[in-house]
């Protein structure tokens, strides 16, 4: 059995879309390697810091994401190497195990889809894209549907007769 502790840097963004360790950011490993019957079994930790933004507000937001590994890394000429097919187990290739694709699965089936920085962020506004968590509050538009818009400027046409009929000064002294 051996422990291993070590650091290293990212080639790529690890991770989904929205949010992942960047590239060439540091990730953490805290693994042990075991020896049995039928090749290298690896158990233990890789730990990164994550960036991305809100899915709702587009808004920054920074984490850790930490994943638990288990993998099998099949010794060549093994049982289990000559039984499962190519992409079901892991092979040692060289005297060597290959990690990154298995931290690379790892890390994006542990990161959200999603990535909220609250879980009640509001989002934006649909009309002027203003964050809707430092909108005043009550933020709304008047929207009028385009199927009613010509209706809307007709009554506004007839309130503005009608106001400016009130203000001629012989319609006042008639009134009283």
């Amino acid at each position: 059995m051996s422990e291993v502790h070590r650091t290293v840097a990212t080639p790529d963004k690890l991770g989904v879309e929205m949010i992942g360790i960047p590239a060439g950011s540091d990730v953490d490993l805290d693994l042990r390697l075991e020896s049995v019957s039928e090749g290298i079994l690896v158990t233990g930790t890789a730990c990164g810091e994550t960036a991305g933004q809100c899915s709702r507000c587009l808004e920054p937001i920074d984490g850790t994401v930490t994943v638990f590994l288990t993998e099998l890394f099949a010794y060549p000429d093994s049982v289990t190497e000559q039984t499962t097919e190519e992409d079901d187990v892991h092979r040692i290739v060289d005297d060597r195990i290959d990690l990154e694709q298995s931290i690379i699965d790892a890390v994006a089936l542990e990161l959200p889809m999603s990535p909220l920085c609250s879980p009640d962020c509001p989002g934006l506004c649909q009309v002027c894209g203003i964050r809707l968590a430092v909108a005043e509050p009550g933020h709304a538009h008047e929207l009028i549907d385009p199927r009613w818009a010509g209706l809307a400027n007709k009554f506004s046409e007839l309130a503005e007769e009608d106001k400016a009929d009130e203000d001629k000064p012989g319609d006042q002294e008639r009134r009283d």
